[in-house]
């Protein structure tokens, strides 16, 4: 029998997907404990920021459901960055009629994914993979689709300072290091800022600190970057901080 720590009992056991909940008046949660994506509410219409990871299609009409939605009821993704944990589902909205943004420095890296590069280099990962979270972490991406990333087909581009024309009206803020395009999307008549992964409020690599702190050196393309966003999305006037990684922080 297989120990419960090995990769292939981690493989082969189901993901337990979060029953979606609203954070926030017209905002809710999606996702596993793993990794969030997040709906935003505007009468009947909806903004998905980022869509996951590709496995999570399986329960996507029963996570919009449950919100009182349906698939052809997202009229765009915003992704605050191409990481394949954020992006997986984008292509099955596009097909179901959403459009699809994201920042310019990152729209090479949506339409041709591939390992980052810079400080990300996959060598800096190596000393972490013993941990146990981890190795349960990198199991969740993998059995959900991680590295075959299906990139949508039609792209629109947004730059630092943009309010978007979708559904909540995100203002964006320009915050490289995880990314060299990664941003945060403000609501500033809600008070909520959608972090992205430019930090996290539970760390995938250890799972040791919760609360507000810089996503793992092996995960950034730019390490100095990362903290200086991280300092920045601190900055702004919030109420209601939304990772991908992590619970809500309202502190």
């Amino acid at each position: 029998m297989a120990r419960r720590g090995t990769l292939r009992h981690l493989l082969l056991t189901p993901s337990r997907n979060r029953h979606p909940n609203e954070v926030a008046p017209g905002v809710h949660r999606l996702g596993t404990p793993v990794v969030n994506w997040y709906l935003i509410r505007e009468g009947d219409r909806l903004t998905a920021i980022d869509s996951g990871l590709r496995g999570y299609r399986a329960r996507l009409e029963d996570d919009l459901a449950a919100v009182g939605a349906r698939l052809d009821d997202v009229e765009a993704v915003v992704l605050t960055h191409s990481d394949g944990d954020h992006t997986g589902m984008a292509a099955t909205m596009e097909q179901a009629g959403a459009r699809v943004l994201i920042h310019r420095r990152d729209e090479p890296t949506l339409r041709k994914p591939g390992p980052k590069g810079g400080e990300a280099s996959p060598v800096h990962t190596l000393p972490w993979l013993w941990r146990p979270v981890m190795l349960r972490f990198t199991a969740h991406l993998l059995r959900n689709g991680w590295a075959r990333p299906v990139p949508p087909k039609e792209i629109e581009l947004f730059d630092d300072g943009d309010a978007l024309d979708v559904p909540g009206h995100p203002r964006v803020v320009h915050t490289p290091g995880h990314t060299l395009g990664h941003c945060v999307l403000v609501l500033g008549d809600r008070g909520i800022v959608f972090a992205g992964d430019s930090l996290c409020t539970w760390n995938p690599y250890d799972g040791s600190r919760r609360g507000p702190q810089v996503m793992p050196p092996p995960a950034n393309v730019d390490n100095a970057a990362a903290r200086a966003s991280f300092d920045r999305v601190l900055e702004l006037e919030a109420d209601l901080l939304l990772p991908g990684h992590g619970d809500p922080w309202r502190q």
